[in-house]
């Protein structure tokens, strides 16, 4: 395979409708390219218009298919909204990538502002709710699908340092897995990947507000890095493509070992 991101007829996520939140950096955009190379027809969603437009352009260039759909993930009724473009321009859904997310600012339990609780509340937890419901609601009309949810490492420990992040994220794998049960008759997989660091501009921004950060990151992992988005993006690749057609419920740590 090369690194064109043409779409094929033999791959991964060949004739797959797939779409994705945060699309427009880091991890959401290298799983746009990813899965294109792979085959899928994406729908791209983010609150950044003129990152995503660039991506479309870049994709479609290479031969792909790709649309770009402006969401703002604290509100539901633009995710619902978004869902139903999707529809509007395929008809179906056969998988979402659930990527977005927020950080907040880093901060012990007794720092951290409600303005930080309720935006990691609207963004890391009730957003994907919702997208999830309209999301499983557009794969029934074809017959199943599948849904992975981007969680953290930080959903699997104490996380004293961003607290609320971590919190949502852990709630997040409780519904992810409470979904893949109540969905599993209708055909559709849910599972979620939990990423160590991985190199983001979130991670980025993190780093240069509490420098040290990244350092620290690569000495707890015993791979001695972090990860690059595209090696968290196979992963979904993989949990999205009918090669995983046993897997649902599951909360596959992408961390290079660090939370072993």
């Amino acid at each position: 395979m090369t690194n064109s991101t043409a779409t094929t007829a033999t791959g991964l996520l060949a004739g797959k409708v797939i779409f994705i939140t945060g699309a427009s950096r880091g991890i959401g955009a290298a799983a746009a390219r990813l899965f294109t190379q792979e085959g899928a027809a994406v729908v791209l969603a983010a609150r950044s218009t003129d990152a995503l437009d660039r991506l479309v352009t870049e994709i479609r260039a290479e031969g792909g298919v790709a649309d770009a759909i402006t969401v703002d993930l604290a509100d539901s009724s633009s995710i619902r909204a978004a869902i139903a473009r999707v529809e509007e321009l395929h008809g179906r859904l056969d998988g979402a990538f659930n990527n977005g997310a927020t950080i907040q600012q880093p901060g012990p339990l007794d720092t951290t502002s409600d303005a930080d609780i309720d935006e990691q509340f609207a963004v890391n937890f009730r957003a994907h709710w919702t997208a999830m419901n309209a999301e499983a609601t557009l794969m029934r009309q074809g017959g199943g699908g599948a849904i992975v949810n981007t969680s953290s490492i930080g959903s699997r420990r104490a996380n004293p340092f961003l607290p609320a992040y971590g919190a949502m994220k852990r709630a997040l794998n409780s519904i992810t897995e409470s979904a893949a049960v109540t969905w599993a008759p209708a055909g559709i997989r849910v599972n979620g990947i939990t990423p160590g660091g991985t190199t983001t501009e979130m991670m980025q921004a993190w780093d240069e507000a509490t420098p040290g950060v990244i350092a620290a990151n690569i000495a707890a992992t015993p791979m001695g890095r972090m990860a690059e988005p595209r090696e968290v993006a196979e992963v979904a690749a993989w949990l999205l493509s009918d090669r995983a057609s046993m897997v649902t419920g599951a909360i596959v740590p992408v961390d290079g070992g660090a939370g072993a």
